[in-house]
């Protein structure tokens, strides 16, 4: 168990995460944070539930995709 390919690479990065020196932990918290606003945030705010607000059920919504991507461009 403990040699197996997923091991060793989980092993390598908290090994490389537990070496790093401050400015590097200071700088992944940095990347950490604006990766939630990116995905977290932003998506409430800027990106809606399309289908979910538009369709009432789920034969309307896959109804509505199929259409979308068997219908030729104009």
């Amino acid at each position: 168990m403990r040699n197996t390919l997923l091991y060793r690479i989980w092993k390598f990065y908290i090994d490389g995460f537990k070496n790093l020196s401050g400015w590097g932990k200071q700088v992944w918290i940095i990347i950490l944070i604006k990766l939630f606003i990116m995905f977290a945030i932003l998506k409430l705010f800027f990106f809606p539930d399309f289908l979910k607000t538009n369709f009432e059920n789920d034969q309307q919504r896959s109804d509505f995709v199929l259409e979308q991507l068997t219908e030729p461009k104009k």
